[in-house]
Order: C-alpha cells, then structure tokens, then sequence
C-alpha cells in the first residue's frame, strides 16, 4: 500500500513536470515549422496539456481497466470546469474576447451531449469508438482551417506573446518535445499501477479511483498553464487551454481506450458523472458565450463552480470512505 502511495505522488509529479516539457517543446517546435500562433493554440497547446489523460487512459485499457480510463477522461472535465477555472476566476474573472473560443463553447455543448447517448445503451464498443475518433477527426480539421483562416483571433496573439517571451531553438525543443513524451509513458505507467492497486486494496471501483486522485493529478497541467495565462493577461488562452482539453478527453480519450478495450459502463456514468459534466459544460457555455454582452466568468461564478467541485468530490469521497 506505501509503494502504491508513493507511486501515485511520485508519477503525478513526473507526469506534471513531463507534460509542461512535452508541450513547451511542441509549441516551439511548431513556431519553427511555421505554424499560426491560433493554430499553436488550439491545438498544440490545447490538446497537448491533455496528453496526461490521453497515455494513462490508453495505458490503463491496455491493462485491462477500462473504468479507470472513462473515469479519468470525465473526472478531468469536470476538474478542468469546476476546479481549475473554479479557482482562476476567482483569482482573476475571466474575460473571454476570442471569437473561436465562442464557437467552441456550443461545439463542447453538442459533443457532451453526443458522449451522453453513447452511454445510454450501456457501453462502449468499437463502433462507438470509432464515432467519438472521426468527431475528434472532423474537429482537428476544422482547427487548423480556423487557425489559418483567423490568424488575428485574440488567443493567437496572446500564444505570440507567450512564445516571444520563452524562445526556445529548434534543437532543444525537439529534445525537450522527446523526452517529454518518454517520461509521459513512463510516468503514467507508475501512475495506474499505484491507482489500480490502491482501487483495490480500499474495495472501490476503478471508476471512482480515475473520477478522483488520476483527473486531479493528470488535470494538473491545465491548471498550471491556466494560472499562468491569467497572470499574464491571457485569460482567452487560459480558458481555450480548458475547452481544448475536454473536447480532446470526450472524444480522443474515451475513443482511442474504448477502441483499445470495449467496456460495459454502469448506468451510475450517466446519471452522475456525465450529468455532472454536463451541467458543468452548461454553466461554461451560458457563463463564457456571453450572448448580447462580453462572455466574462466573475468571482461569484467561480465560487459556484468551486461549490459544486467540493460538493461532487465530496459524494464520491463519501462512498470510497464508506465502500
């Protein structure tokens, strides 16, 4: 149980550090290739800070815990809304002024809703897979064709700025790109292992171990690179950097380990923890959209996303402790 412990704290703190190497050196990598800074942004940036949920879910279906890889994707969606913009609104509100961002927000609305439906039969097979990765196809696609169509957007020149702040050659962001995604592997190979084998030794489920202690630890990334953004100013980027994620998670996590292993999924996923996803998502879209005013996240917003953070954790903590 004390190696399983120490595996968990020493993987995560590998797994944080890897990811932050493992996107600086992409991003900079992708400037020297000539890539747009939106489109760094989004999907660089935005989908890179989710490699962490991407390596341990596949990691974890490979060895056979496909629970704890659908309760990681959705245990970071909801870390990423309600405690980790939770907690930056609160140090600073978030203004949103980007105009993708504002396109994403209904996008992440639909696909949350689209995740929904595939869990109501019970599972999650190839086919069910398969729709979730050419969704993820589609949407890549339409990335790059936003990051090349509106090069002046506002996270775009938020990215330039972060990039001319931190120059990197191309040499050791290549380094950096690598040795980030071997220590990801490594580290998220330590991580499942301390987490299945404690989900085992305390009787609970997979499920509530990846909704808990794994989203927490692999969501960690994004609430580093989401505080740093709002002390910069960038809070489009801040914000993009947590949709970006929970598109990836809903449709690139959940599809590539149920492509790897199918699973059978409770009816207690859909009735709590994709309904709290969901409602979360809500919350973002009416909060972040903005309608006839700009989009903006108060203080007040983000101690009600804070709320309701503690208030599911502590559900869930509730039954591990009572399991």
């Amino acid at each position: 149980m004390l190696l399983a412990i120490l595996a968990i704290l020493g993987g995560l703190a590998l797994l944080v550090w890897s990811a932050d190497r493992f996107v600086d050196g992409a991003a900079a990598t992708a400037r020297h290739a000539g890539m747009p800074p939106l489109l760094i942004g989004m999907v660089v940036i935005g989908f890179g800070t989710s490699a962490p949920e991407m390596v341990v879910s596949a990691l974890a279906a490979l060895d056979g815990n496909p629970d704890l890889a659908l309760g990681n994707a959705y245990g970071s969606n909801i870390t990423n809304i309600a405690l980790i913009l939770g907690l930056v609104a609160m140090l600073s509100p978030i203004a949103v002024q980007s105009q993708v961002i504002k396109k994403e927000l209904p996008l992440l609305g639909a696909i949350t809703l689209l995740s929904g439906a595939l869990l109501m039969d019970g599972e999650l097979d190839r086919l069910d897979a398969g729709i979730l990765l050419g969704v993820f196809a589609l949407l890549m696609g339409w990335s790059i064709v936003q990051g090349l169509r509106q090069r002046g957007d506002a996270i775009g020149q938020e990215v330039d700025l972060d990039l001319d702040s931190q120059p990197m050659a191309l040499k050791p962001a290549l380094i950096w790109l690598a040795i980030g995604l071997v220590l990801l592997v490594i580290s998220s190979r330590i991580l499942v292992w301390g987490a299945v084998t404690i989900a085992h030794h305390l009787g609970v489920s997979d499920l509530v171990i990846g909704l808990t202690i794994v989203a927490i630890g692999t969501s960690l990334p994004e609430l580093a690179s989401s505080i740093a953004a709002v002390r910069k100013n960038e809070h489009d980027l801040a914000l993009g950097n947590v949709i970006g994620s929970n598109l990836f998670n809903t449709l690139a996590v959940v599809g590539i380990a149920a492509a790897i292993k199918p699973m059978s999924v409770e009816a207690l996923v859909l009735h709590r923890d994709w309904l709290v996803m969901a409602v979360l998502t809500v919350l973002l879209f009416i909060m972040g959209y903005g309608f006839k005013r700009q989009g903006r996240i108060n203080r007040f917003e983000g101690l009600i996303l804070l709320l309701i953070y503690i208030g599911y954790s502590s559900y869930l903590f509730y039954g591990i402790m009572n399991a």
